[in-house]
């Protein structure tokens, strides 16, 4: 399943956890079904109830119980019938898993083809971290996951097919999964240049702490400002220079709780001129000084 990466820092507060993913014993790599029940049995469980940053993706279905618990500094309480995408690289935490039931896909975004990879956005940092389906779309998406479950249950359990038969059909099943949970209650950008959206946030993502001006991005990309800003307020209900500063203002959030930099060292980290400015930017943003934040938050996931 899961195991933690060896930290090497010599920090009083040590940086916050990654882990990578381990296949289980006579299956696959790459991915893993097991329910919730498995996972609370799971040696490893206890390392979760605390802020760790997995390298691969978790999908869940939950279908019994609540299941509280927090991603990238956002607190949730995932009910029966909703699904949680926790995508690599994402932060979080599982705050009490007894009385929740339900089932857990975890996979590495390798495991599938890149074609499929693309098409569900797997690379998307800014997906949608809970999803309600309805009607047919839960069903189909219900039926999607029982089916890849009985499949891994069966190479776990013997089977006289050959293992790359297996493997094929585990690919394609995920696939299914995937694909349908992306586009589960997803709309197209309202606006003339649907793909200036996705182009847009790539590039966030690529040089937020290279450059927060929305004109450098229009520029780079072959857009009028005016266009980025209508196509991010079309898809994320925000302006293009609001979207920027929130992905900013999470990585400062991000380095404060879970490294031990000095705000100056964070502020070069995301491309400020100094301290000061860094300051008055967070200040903005999260409502509170670097380093009440950073108190804060330690306190808060000790």
């Amino acid at each position: 399943m899961v195991v933690k990466k060896r930290q090497t820092s010599e920090s009083a507060v040590p940086p916050i956890p990654e882990v990578r993913f381990q296949s289980p014993s006579s299956a696959p790599a790459g991915v893993e079904v097991l329910t919730l029940a498995a996972l609370r049995r799971n040696a490893c469980s206890g390392a979760i109830s605390v802020p760790h940053r997995p390298d691969f993706h978790h999908l869940l279905r939950l279908d019994g119980g609540e299941l509280p618990l927090m991603v990238d500094f956002t607190s949730y309480r995932l009910l029966p019938g909703e699904w949680l995408w926790v995508r690599p690289g994402q932060v979080h935490r599982w705050d009490n898993l007894s009385g929740a039931e339900g089932t857990l896909v975890l996979f590495e975004a390798g495991f599938l083809d890149p074609a499929t990879g693309a098409a569900a956005r797997l690379d998307d940092p800014f997906g949608p971290t809970v999803r309600r389906p309805a009607g047919g779309d839960a069903e189909a998406a219900r039926r999607a996951l029982d089916h890849l479950d009985q499949e891994f249950r069966s190479l776990r359990d013997g089977s006289p097919l050959p293992l790359e038969t297996h493997l094929s059909v585990l690919r394609h099943l995920l696939a299914a999964l995937v694909l349908r949970l992306a586009h589960i209650g997803e709309e197209r950008p309202a606006c003339d240049t649907p793909d200036a959206f996705l182009l847009f946030r790539t590039a966030v993502e690529r040089d937020f702490a290279r450059t927060r001006r929305v004109e450098d991005y229009a520029r780079d990309l072959g857009y009028a400002p005016r266009t980025l800003s209508r196509a991010t307020l079309a898809a994320a209900g925000v302006g293009a220079k609001e979207f920027i500063d929130r992905r900013v203002t999470l990585e400062a959030k991000r380095l404060l709780t879970h490294s031990d930099h000095s705000a100056a060292r964070i502020a070069g980290l995301l491309g400020f001129q100094d301290a000061a400015n860094f300051g008055k930017f967070f200040q903005q943003r999260a409502g509170s000084s670097p380093l009440a934040f950073r108190t804060t938050a330690r306190g808060s996931t000790a």
